[in-house]
């Protein structure tokens, strides 16, 4: 059965994320506000869950031992420039490689003192001030070549194919605001798609952040549950099915889900972006 090689150190899985930095990000979700102040932008909320997120993958793949290299990582960004936000590691320098997550654990860009809301040991939550570390910043200026960004994932997701071409294929999540501005991202995607290992083709979800107050739209099994939208049929067509695991997590979580259910998202919140981002990073069992 496809989508079913077991992870572990000798043979990893790859996370590579796709970030729209465009001038839009800069809007808030949804037109939201919060009470006296401005509600923080999508580039400031998908940049915070983004390094949350690669911080529990470190947690994940965390032993005794240190932190094993199940996964390797990568983030690029598109607005201004098209660009990997990671800093490379060593002998990973050419540019967009995926990053053995030992070495992200290592270098965070720097250490931030957040406020959050964590178990008092009692049953219930108290709020402290902790330290989490922080990959990369939010950025949001200029248009949206999402094209050339699925065209860097393809070439980066390639090499990686070529160095373990048995092991679960890489994941490719892609979440942006709007629609590309450097031509049809369709057949990108679907030449991203083309690539494979010997566990199957590599796995596109896309994530469409809300900049209007509807309801969101979470993995959809046919376009007759999109809106009536030109932009929601291209991303929906876009993405790839859920294999097997993903269906049976994002069934946990209360989703209707089929054999035609895709990892696609139209119009989501904050929440509903962190939901999809754990159920969409979670191939199968770690060895």
């Amino acid at each position: 059965m496809p989508y079913s090689a077991e992870i572990s150190r000798q043979s990893p899985t790859a996370f590579l994320f796709l970030l729209d930095q465009s001038a839009s990000m800069q809007e808030s979700f949804g037109g939201a506000k919060q009470k006296g102040d401005a509600a923080p932008s999508k580039a400031r909320v998908l940049a915070d869950v983004v390094n949350r997120l690669l911080q529990n993958l470190i947690l994940r793949c965390a032993k005794e031992d240190g932190v094993r290299d199940y996964f390797h990582v990568g983030v690029i960004g598109y607005g201004d420039r098209v660009q990997p936000l990671l800093t490379p590691a060593e002998g990973f320098e050419q540019p967009g490689d995926l990053i053995p997550i030992s070495h992200l654990a290592e270098r965070p860009l720097r250490l931030e003192e957040r406020l959050t809301s964590v178990p008092d040991g009692r049953g219930g939550r108290v709020e402290r001030r902790v330290k989490v570390p922080v990959w990369f910043d939010p950025h949001a200026r200029n248009g949206t070549p999402m094209c050339q960004a699925l065209d860097l994932a393809a070439a980066t997701v390639r090499r990686w194919i070529d160095a373990h071409p048995h092991g679960f294929p890489p994941i490719v999540v892609n979440v942006t605001d709007g629609e590309a501005t450097d031509g049809d991202p369709l057949k990108y995607a679907q030449q991203l798609r083309s690539f494979a290992t010997d566990d199957g083709e590599v796995l596109l979800f896309n994530v469409h952040l809300s900049s209007v107050d509807e309801p969101a739209v979470e993995l959809p099994d046919s376009p007759a549950e999109l809106p009536d939208d030109a932009y929601a049929l291209q991303l929906f067509q876009m993405s790839s099915l859920l294999p097997f695991t993903m269906r049976a997590a994002a069934e946990q979580e209360g989703y209707r889900i089929t054999m035609d259910t895709r990892g696609f998202i139209f119009n989501a919140s904050p929440a509903a972006l962190v939901r999809f981002l754990e159920i969409g990073t979670r191939p199968s069992n770690l060895r």
